[in-house]
């Protein structure tokens, strides 16, 4: 798609020079501001970078593996995503932050700090009405709260949305492009103003259930629950959902969430795997003594569809969502035969994005959910 300041494309040529060449094609605009890779590890990421230097040369390009990707091409697997945004109404400046094991709050908020300096002296006073954060971050790292809230912490009320990084389920590396180069442990944060109207959101389609799940035993530094009621943690969740131990993975999970209600609000706490001793891992923060409870879904297919109609009426005809969908809503597509039917709705509403192994909100890091921003027409 072409409208003013904004480009998007695919491609799924298994030849990373080829694919980029063609990413290229769809995405360059003069004055480019920020352009955004989503791409299946299945490529040659080495040779990626290299052709993406060549061909970006003049240009901000971040961007990270994914667990799928969507775009003008529908949803995808073993393919590229993309998107750029430039023109008189945009702005963007982009920071990364490696090391991410070594990271700490005040590094958080000296990024913070620099970006909008930087976009201060470009001219623009950003601000929660004209401004919003983008965050990728390794999705393996077991960092995304602490970065999260750090990040958001100090941005001003400026809203903050983001993905973390996949790899098509593997769960061996996930990799972060900035700086020229795909690199793990790592986060890369953007501030894009606009004078277009937007909207940053967080839909998810799963309600509580009357089932309770207390966490008795658990690691929270590794995300791991060992004991829940007392018991082995995948026995008792087994329990709990009416199958049996061998059946769980991540199908039954993507099915079966649970749910951590937070002053009214409901926050879904996703399982990523079945460990050898019996204990479970999480996609994110889990502790002793929270109680949750077994999720209930919605329709996925119509719960997405009126959340793209709602975000139309707020915002008029988006020129672009930037999308973060989880990995587990994509199990779910594919369970249901949704998946073809779900990219074409995407591609409908302009959704450009990637599976991810986790959604960033504010300050908050999630599960299962559909999170981004919806950008207007330019009026």
């Amino acid at each position: 798609m072409k409208t003013e300041g904004i480009r998007n494309g695919f491609s799924t040529n298994s030849s990373a020079q080829e694919a980029i060449d063609e990413i290229w094609e769809q995405t360059t605009q003069p004055d480019a501001k920020l352009t955004v890779l989503y791409c299946s590890p299945s490529y040659d990421l080495t040779a990626l970078a290299r052709r993406v230097r060549e061909r970006f040369a003049d240009s901000t390009v971040i961007g990270c593996t994914t667990a799928g990707e969507f775009g003008p091409g529908g949803y995808l697997d073993q393919s590229i995503s993309a998107f750029s945004i430039g023109g008189p109404t945009f702005e963007a400046v982009t920071g990364t932050l490696d090391d991410l094991q070594r990271f700490d709050i005040p590094e958080g908020h000296g990024l913070t700090r620099k970006l909008l300096q930087e976009l201060r002296a470009k001219g623009v006073q950003p601000s929660s009405r004209n401004t919003f954060g983008y965050l990728l971050i390794d999705g393996l790292s077991i960092r995304e709260e602490i970065v999260a809230s750090a990040l958001h912490g100090s941005m001003n009320d400026i809203p903050l949305f983001g993905g973390s990084a996949g790899d098509r389920l593997r769960f061996e590396k996930t990799m972060l492009f900035s700086n020229g180069e795909f690199l793990s442990d790592r986060a890369i944060l953007s501030l894009v103003t606009t004078t277009r109207p937007f909207e940053v959101f967080k839909k998810q389609h799963f309600v509580e259930s009357s089932v309770k799940l207390v966490i008795t035993e658990a690691d929270p530094a590794r995300r791991l629950v060992t004991e829940i009621n007392g018991e082995v943690a995948c026995r008792e969740y087994a329990d709990a959902i009416g199958k049996d131990v061998q059946e769980l993975g991540p199908d039954v999970f993507a099915a079966h969430p649970l749910v951590l209600s937070i002053s009214g609000n409901s926050y879904v706490r996703s399982i990523q795997k079945v460990n050898e001793d019996g204990s479970l891992s999480f996609y994110c923060a889990i502790d002793e003594g929270i109680v949750l409870r077994v999720a209930e879904g919605k329709d996925i297919f119509n719960h997405l569809r009126e959340a793209l109609e709602d975000i139309r009426r707020s915002i008029g005809e988006p020129a672009l969502i930037i999308g973060c969908d989880c990995v587990l809503r994509h199990l779910e597509y594919e369970q249901a035969g949704l998946k073809e039917a779900v990219g074409n709705l995407l591609r409908a509403y302009h959704v450009v994005g990637f599976s991810t192994y986790g959604e960033q909100f504010n300050a908050m890091h999630v599960n299962q959910t559909f999170t981004g921003v919806a950008i207007g027409d330019a009026g």
